[in-house]
């Protein structure tokens, strides 16, 4: 990390933190010190519900108000970009008025994290992400018009949730407009993103000028509509949609496409990296603190990458070896992968029932390793077959009112191609212990709003990751193939470090990673080829999962060793959890803070 980041916004952090925590035990506050704590709470309300406005889709995934349901914020635009910048400025000031010494504890870690969200936010905004609206996933286009699913955070149950809906998605054009003009200031500039990942984004933009309003992804919550509506009702808000359709909407994509094609494709580079770009280092190296947390740099990590994959490759060794099969690993790949025996099912209630099995195993052992479990209950469920060609297994988080459980969502689009092989490992760390542990007790923890939906990326993936490793204390993966399904998984974020680094800080191109992945993880060249090209528009991201999960397991093996006897693993992983996410800097200042408690207890 820069040498001013670090005095700037860590280093004073993590004193902060230790200074914090070792309060733990001081008196019961003044009158004088809870009005500080009154102003901070009040600022980082402020702070929250702002937020919300400045951003609508994320207030409709958080809170589900009905008056955010029309609005979709044109956060590329320069305007947008100005409210957010002043707003993040004033918490500063305000900030800056409190008296730290007046604060309890906890409200100087609740400080303590607002200042260093603040200061990142305000970091990250000196680089031009704005001028990059359009990736291979496609934009802000295309997330929306699959809102009309009805399985996402539009609501489309009444009469009203059509006509909010509606207004979001005619949002569409000015983002469209907001976008040529972004991407025209770019090729201006030189800050284009690989031609490739342009290619890759018009098939899915394309499909969104299909005039066929019977088929159009714009006329998509027609098809969902509730059969419970009036003739009159689904007359009315049906001529609506499709006049939005054909009179805008579809004008509007087809304007967007014929840009890309003709305009800006040309103009896109056949780098890959993002260092290639003016100011590409800086902006690497801001990404990579920004997603790590750490002052790690990307040759220190591109070092560590290389060094876990031999290590891990060599723990597939021991696995092949107890299938006593002869040959390279990457023909053990594809032997195993080709194996009936690890494919047993029939229909998507095999599936699911295997994992609830799953489940039930994974809970008798959890009071084992935790002191606390999340109050709301966690489902499995198969994902919506609207959306299972393009979902991945993934988590949906409670809704903090309790009126919506946590959800793990398998992808079973054939039964009887579905794996075993990475199921336990899989549910570990989508289901529980992984992410419902950490987001569902975070929810329930007494916290300001915006540490309660709070993301930390290498605290958030790595604890999944981590929790992962798990399975070994769970008996989860006593078997070769269960085993081999958890390496194969941690191997995929070790493969990362090295690509990552590779295309953004190395001169990788597309090809060398794409090589890369095939050779260590015996991957396809199609998905290699998706995986290299998602780091490529997300530089810096894929590096969290394995630098928090290790981490993690650094600071249980530090607590360990220091406590010896007094060692408890139930203690050390309710430590973690205790307070939601925080960057690893000031997760390291918390469990050392903790460490010396115990040894003085």
């Amino acid at each position: 990390m820069l040498k001013s980041i670090t005095t700037r916004i860590l280093a004073p952090l993590s004193v902060l933190l230790v200074s914090a925590l070792a309060l733990a035990q001081a008196p019961a506050t003044t009158a004088a010190k809870q009005t500080e704590g009154e102003k901070l709470a009040a600022i980082a309300e402020r702070y929250f519900q702002d937020g919300l406005e400045l951003s609508p889709l994320f207030a409709s995934q958080i809170t589900g108000d009905p008056k955010y349901e029309g609005e979709l914020e044109i956060d590329i635009a320069p305007v947008y970009r100005v409210k957010v910048r002043n707003m993040l400025q004033r918490v500063q000031r305000e900030q800056a008025t409190l008296n730290l010494k007046q604060l309890s504890p906890a409200d100087q870690l609740t400080f303590a994290l607002l200042e260093e969200e603040v200061k990142r936010r305000l970091e990250g905004m000196r680089f031009p992400g704005d001028l990059l609206p359009v990736n291979q996933y496609g934009g802000m286009p295309v997330q929306i018009a699959q809102f009309g699913s009805g399985q996402d955070i539009q609501p489309l149950k009444t009469v009203q949730n059509f006509r909010n809906y509606l207004k979001r998605l005619e949002k569409i054009t000015e983002w469209n407009e907001q976008a040529i003009t972004n991407m025209r200031a770019g090729i201006e500039r030189g800050i284009v993103p690989p031609k490739v990942l342009i290619e890759r984004a018009l098939p899915s933009l394309q499909a969104l000028t299909n005039k066929d309003l019977d088929k159009s992804a714009f006329t998509l919550a027609l098809r969902n509509m509730p059969a419970s509506f009036s003739a009159a009702d689904r007359d009315a808000i049906t001529g609506e949609f499709r006049t939005a359709a054909e009179t805008r909407l579809i004008p509007s994509m087809e304007k967007l496409v014929a840009f890309l094609e003709k305009e800006y494709l040309p103009k896109c580079r056949t780098s890959s990296g993002i260092d290639a770009l003016p100011n590409g280092k800086a902006w690497y190296e801001f990404s990579v603190r920004n997603y790590t947390t750490t002052r790690m740099k990307p040759e220190e990590i591109h070092a560590l990458g290389l060094k876990e994959v031999a290590r891990i490759r060599a723990e597939m060794e021991k696995v092949k070896a107890a299938y006593k099969f002869k040959g390279t690993l990457n023909e053990f790949f594809k032997w195993h992968e080709a194996l009936a025996e690890n494919r047993p099912f029939k229909t998507e209630k095999d599936v699911l029932d295997a994992y609830a099995a799953l489940n039930r195993k994974i809970i008798a052992k959890l009071p084992d390793l935790f002191g606390r479990s999340p109050k709301a209950p966690l489902e499995i469920r198969a994902e919506p077959e609207l959306t299972r060609s393009t979902a991945s297994d993934h988590y949906s988080s409670p809704a903090v009112d309790g009126s919506r459980p946590g959800v793990f969502f398998a992808v079973i689009e054939d039964p009887t191609k579905y794996a075993t092989t990475g199921m336990a490992t899989l549910y570990i760390h989508e289901g529980q212990p992984g992410h419902h542990y950490h987001i569902a007790m975070q929810q329930e923890l007494p916290l300001p709003k915006f540490r309660q939906h709070g993301w930390v990326t290498a605290y958030g993936e790595g604890w999944a990751l981590y929790a992962e490793t798990l399975g070994r204390e769970m008996g989860l993966y006593e078997d070769p193939n269960s085993y081999l399904g958890h390496l194969s998984d941690e191997l995929l974020r070790a493969v990362r470090l090295v690509t990552d680094t590779g295309l953004h800080s190395k001169g990788w191109t597309r090809e060398q990673s794409i090589k890369y992945m095939m050779d260590m993880q015996g991957y396809s060249e199609s998905e290699s080829r998706r995986a290299t090209e998602r780091y490529m528009a997300w530089p810096g991201q894929a590096l969290a999962y394995k630098i928090g999960s290790l981490k993690i397991q650094e600071l249980r093996e530090r607590a360990k060793k220091k406590l010896g006897a007094k060692f408890s693993l139930k203690d050390y992983h309710d430590q973690v959890l205790s307070d939601g996410a925080l960057p690893l800097v000031l997760l390291e200042a918390k469990i050392d803070t903790w460490i010396a408690a115990q040894l003085k207890s």
